[in-house]
């Protein structure tokens, strides 16, 4: 066991866990954070996406320890009204289904729609293509795609 520690979501926070535990449980089991989710565990399905320095890694393969001392940002952070141009774009566009895919969809859509200048359509949806869906709204998610990069160049907070 070790102590670890690193920010999430703007808070300092600390686990003492093996440091090779997945992120994934140290954010679900010791921290309380559920809105990540597990999917496959194997780093497949991209349910269990956060932002790690900003970037979008799947947290079911991240050893805690790879993070000590670094920023975590999970769908909680991401905009804690709700308002950011994905999450926004998601709900206009009308696009979960059963919604367990969304959160790390919307995670990887949010990294690239922050890069300056935002990601094209095309890259967003590239990166998107390497999540599952099992109800299979792939559609909504490129209209969602579109729709929060138009936000986000009208001034969205992103």
């Amino acid at each position: 066991m070790a102590r670890i520690s690193f920010t999430v979501n703007g808070v300092a926070r600390s686990a003492d866990v093996d440091s090779e535990t997945p992120l994934l449980w140290v954010l679900r089991d010791n921290l309380g954070l559920t809105g990540t989710k597990f999917g496959c565990g194997l780093g497949m399905c991209g349910a269990c996406t956060v932002h790690l320095g900003g970037g979008a890694v799947r947290s079911c393969q991240t050893p805690v320890g790879s993070v000590a001392g670094m920023a975590v940002t999970t769908i909680e952070g991401l905009a804690p009204r709700g308002d950011h141009p994905c999450q926004r774009a998601w709900i206009e566009e009308d696009v979960p289904q059963c919604g367990y895919c969304q959160v790390g969809m919307i995670m990887t859509a949010a990294s690239l729609v922050a890069q300056s200048p935002p990601a094209a359509a095309g890259e967003v949806e590239a990166a998107l293509s390497e999540h599952l869906c099992r109800c299979g709204t792939y559609v909504r998610v490129r209209r969602a795609v579109r729709r929060a990069l138009e936000l986000t160049r009208q001034g969205g907070r992103s």
